[in-house]
Parts: structure tokens; C-alpha cells; sequence
């Protein structure tokens, strides 16, 4: 029988507050990990995700959108670990432009947008890579998206930051492979989420009727793909991106 073990690893999962996020920190300290608890705002739901982890898991603050909160982030679980083995770059933001936005709320909105969904990866990244070379390793997972393929006709930014963060971990799994540092994204359709809540709700039997598996994905759904690639049972693998969405986009 085929176990996951995450015993004296240690993770960071950005955006762990709630959603996919959370549910992937749950998942990790459920296989050992000893995670940190990326949040911005939701300080008491992060803090509550922390206790549920348990295994000494901790909270760190930040906005990711910001390179010197990177820069603490990492600084921290460093201060409070002495590591950092596995870096779930899954925090982001989900909103609705158009061409028929002003110039400058446009502008601003995806300024904003490439920040938190991208840049953070980007930034978080760089501040881990070094710590991942002197342990002799490391995984690094994005969470990027289905519309990293398929293209949004609403959600402009937010479909090439994940496009972006798609490309980004091959060149981090070309780049680093020889140093045992794997990189991975992981890719979801619509995930039964609060941010995904809305959409859900305005296009529900729009969004089933795409799905061949009939059913909107669940968070436990990401999280068992992450858990996985975030083992040694994926170190053969690297630059891999996983689609997780119930057969609703190929490519």
C-alpha cells in the first residue's frame, strides 16, 4: 500500500485562509507537513486553519502583491522553521473587466491582478529558491487556472496571469532541475470556493453543462493533486501542468 507521508517538511501556502488554499494546508499537515498559513486580511479564519492544522503550523501576513511582504513572508517561516521544503503559490483574485472599463481602472485592475496572482509567485519564487538549493531540493506548485488555456472573454487579467504563471514553472523546472527544485502548477475549472461562489450562481447550469463529469470540483478535488506532487512520489516528474476540471477543457 502506497502512503504520503510530508513528515519533517515544511510548507507555505499562500491564500490558506479559506478555499483551495485552506484546504490544501489541511491536506499537508494531515500528511505531516508542518505548514504556515499564508493570509492578508482574514486574520482570525487564518489563525482558525492554523489550530486545525496543528503539527506546530503557524500564521504569516502579508500581502503577496507586495515584493517587501514577500520578503517577510519568507523571512518568517525561515525564522520560525530553519526551512521552507514545499511553496504553494495559490493565492489570487478573481474579478470582471471589459474593454469598457475606464482607461485608468483598467490599468490599475490588471496592475493588480498580475501582482497578487503572478508577481507573488514571481517574487516568493526567487526568496525560496536559495533555501530550496541549500537543502538540496524543493517543490514549488502554482495554482493556476483553466483559463490559462481555454482564454476568458470577462476575465481578461486574470486568464493571462495564469496563463503567465503557467509558463513560468517550466522555465523554474528547466532552470533548477539539476538541483532537485521541481516545479508543478496545478490547473482547476470552476472549484466550489467563495471566490468562485458568484459565477457559480449567475452560470451554474451553464458551468455543469461544460463538464463532462456533470459536477462543479471541490477544493478536496485540488487538494489531493497537490498533496501528491508535493511527495516524493512526483520526483520524476517536473514542468508538469495537472488539469483538475472534471474533463471540461482539454489540451
Amino acid at each position: 500500500m502506497i502512503s504520503i507521508t510530508l513528515e519533517s517538511k515544511v510548507a507555505l501556502v499562500t491564500g490558506a485562509s479559506r478555499g483551495i488554499g485552506k484546504q490544501i494546508a489541511l491536506s499537508l499537515a494531515t500528511a505531516g507537513a508542518r505548514v504556515a498559513i499564508g493570509y492578508n486580511s482574514n486574520h482570525d479564519m487564518a489563525r482558525a486553519v492554523a489550530r486545525e492544522c496543528g503539527n506546530t503550523s503557524i500564521t504569516v501576513q502579508g500581502d503577496v502583491g507586495n515584493a517587501q511582504d514577500c520578503t517577510r513572508i519568507i523571512d518568517a517561516v525561515i525564522e520560525r522553521f530553519g526551512r521552507i521544503d514545499i511553496l504553494i503559490n495559490n493565492a489570487g483574485i478573481l474579478k470582471r473587466d471589459s474593454l469598457e472599463m475606464a482607461y485608468d481602472t483598467w490599468t490599475a485592475h490588471w496592475r493588480h491582478t498580475l501582482d497578487t496572482n503572478f508577481m507573488s509567485a514571481v517574487d516568493l519564487s526567487y526568496l525560496a529558491i536559495p533555501h530550496l538549493r541549500r537543502q538540496g531540493g524543493g517543490k514549488i506548485i502554482n495554482i493556476a487556472s483553466r483559463s490559462a488555456f481555454r482564454g476568458e472573454t470577462e476575465f481578461f487579467a486574470y486568464a493571462a496571469s495564469k496563463a503567465a504563471m503557467v509558463n513560468f514553472t517550466r522555465c523554474l523546472a528547466r532552470a533548477y532541475a539539476q538541483e532537485n527544485i521541481l516545479a508543478y502548477a496545478v490547473a482547476p475549472g470552476f472549484i466550489q470556493t467563495e471566490m468562485a461562489q458568484e459565477e457559480i450562481e449567475r452560470c451554474g447550469s451553464e458551468i455543469r453543462a461544460q463538464i463532462p463529469l456533470g459536477k462543479v470540483g471541490t477544493p478536496v478535488d485540488v487538494a489531493n493533486v497537490v498533496l501528491f506532487l508535493a511527495s516524493d512520489l512526483s520526483d520524476y516528474i517536473t514542468g508538469s501542468t495537472i488539469d483538475v476540471n472534471g474533463g471540461s477543457y482539454l489540451h
